[in-house]
């Protein structure tokens, strides 16, 4: 006799599991706990009986188990064995998830962090998953085309995000190339995707020059922009470590040695992803004692209860030169093309000395190998020596008042 719905609902467990048939070998399991499974018997080729599965109800209704039904009998007829197509296509789906491109790329990324610091970790998967899973992540690897790449990376230039476009293109290629290491891929569809995208122009960060100092040593003495002790120490800092804006603005108390003079930054907060030491001189020092005054209790130099990250913005110090009336002539990042080119010009110090404490990429493997403390002392006397010529400056401008 044939179930329909109304029977089926009716249906009460029992102490043990039960069978209810419907005809075609198609029947329901219904377990003690109110579970009815839809089961079918099959026997191929007068061969031994097996039972083929055909999810739970109401999930899987009576119309689509019986159509279900259907196939594997026609399947049967069709002289093929419907428990090894079964099979079959549940080794191709677990294949299938497996070779998942997010589930490929998060792997990647596990292996691949600890070569990276922190910050470009956490950049790099979140590259991933705002920009690239929403559009490839469900699909296998071997599925995905140049055409899908290339709309991955369109979408983010439609966000004119030039330079996270390229970023993104390079992570998927990292991607790939490690699916087809696994045996996973056979081919890379980023592959030379690179010619294709779009170009950004060159900007380069705004620098005063140096007949502009006085004016902004000026405006900082005077705090023209009303700013708070936090945001005019970081301007006073970043004039006499030229760092990069976010390794300071993220400095921890921890990091500072002021016995031996020394700020020393960690790799994972480096963009090299190697430990960083800057030497202090005593005007750094001086600004860092009176900044243990304020924040000297808490992890981070530049702590902030209001922010959200717990300490100031990149943005904090770009404010404040903007009302001190520097826009577009300076930003936090210029203080080290400042640095750089005066420290050139005024005290005669090597390019490679200057660009050792600007930790800068390297440029050949000989000058990777070399440690933090390559030139320290060198640089440690350069870093003394351009704080004095920036207190001379602000010297003759004390006298001029």
């Amino acid at each position: 006799m044939k179930l329909n719905d109304r029977q089926i609902k009716q249906l009460k467990p029992k102490d043990k599991q039960y069978k209810v048939s419907d005809g075609r070998g198609l029947y329901l399991l219904v377990h003690p706990n109110g579970s009815k499974y839809w089961r079918q018997k099959v026997r191929f080729n007068g061969g031994k009986e097996n039972t083929i599965s055909h999810g739970v109800y109401p999930v899987v209704t009576l119309a689509e188990a019986r159509q279900l039904a259907l196939e594997v009998k026609r399947t049967l007829k069709a002289g093929v064995d419907p428990a090894a197509v079964k099979k079959a296509e549940k080794s191709r789906l677990r294949l299938e998830n497996e070779n998942q491109f997010s589930k490929i790329a998060r792997e990647w990324h596990r292996v691949r962090q600890g070569k990276w610091s922190v910050t470009h970790a956490t950049d790099v998967l979140g590259k991933l998953e705002k920009n690239v899973f929403p559009l490839l992540g469900e699909k296998p690897v071997t599925e995905i085309t140049a055409h899908d790449v290339l709309e991955v990376i369109r979408r983010i230039e439609a966000r004119r995000a030039i330079e996270t476009a390229k970023r993104t293109l390079q992570i998927i290629n990292g991607v790939f190339d490690y699916a087809i290491a696994l045996g996973k891929a056979d081919a890379n569809p980023a592959y030379r995707l690179n010619k294709v995208l779009e170009v950004q122009k060159t900007e380069h960060y705004p620098c005063i020059g140096w007949n502009e100092f006085p004016e902004l040593l000026k405006a900082i003495t005077e705090n023209t922009s009303n700013s708070d002790v936090l945001t005019l120490s970081a301007i006073k800092m970043l004039l006499l470590t030229f760092v990069r804006t976010s390794e300071l603005i993220n400095a921890k108390w921890s990091e500072i040695d002021l016995n031996a003079a020394q700020w020393i930054i960690p790799g994972e907060r480096m963009k090299m992803g190697k430990d960083h030491i800057v030497p202090l001189s005593t005007q750094a020092i001086a600004i860092l004692r009176e900044l243990h005054q304020i924040t000297g209790l808490t992890e981070n130099i530049f702590s902030s209860p209001r922010a959200k990250s717990g300490v100031i913005s990149n943005n904090t110090v770009n404010v404040a030169l903007k009302r001190m009336g520097f826009k577009d002539r300076m930003c936090g990042h210029g203080f080290r093309a400042f640095a750089m080119t005066n420290i050139k010009e005024k005290l005669n110090y090597r390019h490679e000395v200057i660009d050792r404490q600007l930790a800068h990429a390297p440029k050949s493997k000989v000058a990777a190998a070399y440690d933090r403390a390559a030139f320290l002392e060198e640089r440690a006397k350069m870093m003394q020596e351009w704080a004095d010529l920036l207190g001379q400056v602000h010297s003759e401008l004390r006298s001029r008042a």
